[in-house]
């Protein structure tokens, strides 16, 4: 347990000491909830959807933890070319340990991406449903967090070279955050509806969603055990693959 907090402590020291990707990270989100909320707010409330702002931010939200959680994996190809990686590895502790509290500290990261992003949509001028349910949106928020960081240090132990982590990331990431219902309605898409129900960040953005704007698609329970059931699985593989790690 002493090995898994510190792992976790030294991610959030990492996190701590890059103040530019703090600040280069909240760019895409900022422009998301600025460009799409106010450009297309007039045209979704004329349509009948309500407040566009509402609906937006909560899947913004989930982008800005999406981002973070699996580009954290890249932390792992970079430990192991300046060698790093190799002075964890051979410690006198499990490697499933290591992965854990790594995974960990990727997912604190991610969550507190996630509540600066929340920040920056209060002052645009989103405002949730209710406080009491923040809560149940830190869950949410976390649980996203750490299924992609799992996801993400999946990836980066079968890689060694960055380009090829960022090709595939790149590859994932917009496929994954547009077919979540996070920009758009899913109701009556047909095939797209049918895909998204297959895609976890779904029921991380309507978790979220609901919890904050009080609009729950597929219903709390089932967003929690999908997600945690992606969480357990990705957690699986992801130890896996950190474990066949050669030094």
């Amino acid at each position: 347990m002493n090995s898994i907090y510190i792992l976790w402590l030294r991610q959030l020291k990492r996190y701590g000491r890059s103040k530019a990707r703090i600040i280069g990270s909240l760019g895409q989100p900022l422009l998301f909830l600025i460009a799409l909320g106010y450009g297309f707010g007039p045209i979704y409330q004329k349509a009948g959807g309500g407040n566009y702002l509402e609906f937006l931010a909560p899947g913004v939200i989930a982008m800005g933890i999406l981002f973070t959680a699996l580009f954290s994996g890249i932390e792992i190809i970079w430990d192991r070319q300046f060698g790093f990686l190799k002075e964890t590895l051979v410690a006198p502790i499990s490697r499933f340990t290591i992965m854990v509290g790594r995974s960990l500290g990727g997912a604190t990261i991610a969550t507190i991406q996630g509540l600066i992003v929340f920040g920056l949509s209060l002052l645009i001028g989103f405002q949730p449903a209710s406080w009491a349910m923040l809560p149940l949106a830190l869950l949410f928020m976390f649980l996203i967090a750490l299924l992609f960081t799992a996801l993400g240090t999946a990836i980066a132990s079968l890689l060694e070279d960055m380009q090829g982590f960022q090709l595939i990331i790149n590859f994932l990431v917009m496929p994954t955050f547009f077919l979540s219902g996070a920009i758009f309605p899913l109701a009556g898409l047909g095939a797209i509806t049918t895909v998204a129900k297959a895609n976890p960040l779904s029921y991380g953005v309507d978790g979220l969603r609901g919890a904050l704007a009080g609009s729950f698609a597929f219903g709390a329970g089932l967003d929690f055990f999908v997600l945690a059931l992606a969480v357990v699985l990705l957690f699986g593989i992801g130890s896996y693959l950190f474990s066949k790690i050669q030094i």
